[in-house]
């Protein structure tokens, strides 16, 4: 006789939470009862309502949404269930709703707990100059990310990698992280509180970069982890430019920035307020 499925309500909403999702939906040993996602919301300069990616993928294969302004306030109407899951879902959970699973109330965070709690820690960790980070899953509890840790997995962090190609590449290691975890017995191993460092949530102002007080690494590590939100804007002869990519090394069609401690940043593709996205070199040529 077949064992009965693993009966789970999943609650996320960014493209993060997208592959844990579908590694869920592809293993033939989970049942998703419900699927919890934030409000859809307007996009872009016409404010088109547009629904989270993790609804998007719900409807495709037929699972059932709720989309609560908050959560908190929401009656779970589904049977009894072992796990619920959180990724990337964007709301802070309540005791009340912790306690529902009869297993545990599970949660991915990008970051290697207890290093960067909170709400931004891939950007943080390349700010940093982390060398490595990973994904953490962990017991949630009241506290923000600070739950007993029931699986980790650490990667190296690329010398010239983005916050955005780092973004995909844990979101994939969370997704082949999570169904494992799940089947085996939870062993659980407490944090360590005397180590833990927190990352507030991004504002337009971590953006601002200063040659004159800044490394090229410091300036470099901003554009790697600030672009495209909330993006980087360096001042230039007294003007705010946005930085959209730089280099520590010369690069075809870059062109140089001297910075602090007699460093050079190569700007690669940059932008004036009201213009187009340029290569350094077309930009220059530009300003003269």
């Amino acid at each position: 006789m077949a064992a009965s499925p693993i009966h789970i309500v999943f609650c996320g909403t960014s493209t993060f939470a997208v592959p844990s999702l579908q590694a869920l939906i592809d293993a033939d040993d989970f049942a998703i009862d419900l699927v919890i996602t934030q409000p859809d919301k307007p996009v872009g300069r016409k404010q088109v309502l547009t629904p989270p990616a993790v609804k998007v993928l719900a409807e495709k294969h037929g699972l059932p949404i709720a989309q609560p302004s908050d959560i908190n306030d929401f009656e779970m109407r589904t049977s009894t269930f072992e796990f619920l899951i959180t990724v990337s879902y964007g709301q802070r959970i309540g005791q009340q709703i912790l306690t529902l699973p009869t297993r545990a109330p599970v949660n991915i965070h990008p970051s290697l707990l207890p290093q960067w709690r909170g709400a931004s820690p891939i950007q943080h960790a390349i700010l940093a100059g982390d060398e490595e980070t990973g994904v953490t899953i962990q017991r949630m509890v009241a506290a923000l990310d600070a739950g007993p840790i029931l699986a980790q997995r650490s990667v190296r962090i690329g010398e010239n990698e983005t916050a955005a190609e780092l973004h995909d590449r844990l979101a994939a290691l969370s997704a082949d992280l999570l169904p494992a975890t799940l089947h085996k017995p939870l062993k659980e191993q407490e944090q360590d509180e005397t180590t833990a460092s927190f990352c507030h949530k991004l504002a337009r102002e971590d953006g601002n970069v200063d040659p004159h007080t800044m490394t090229a690494e410091e300036i470099h590590r901003h554009t790697r982890a600030l672009v495209p939100w909330p993006g980087v804007t360096c001042k230039i002869d007294g003007k705010s430019i946005k930085l959209h990519e730089t280099s520590l090394h010369p690069k075809e069609n870059a062109i140089p920035l001297s910075c602090a401690e007699r460093t050079t940043l190569y700007l690669v593709q940059m932008q004036s307020p009201g213009g187009k996205v340029l290569t350094g070199e077309a930009w220059g040529r530009g300003k003269q």
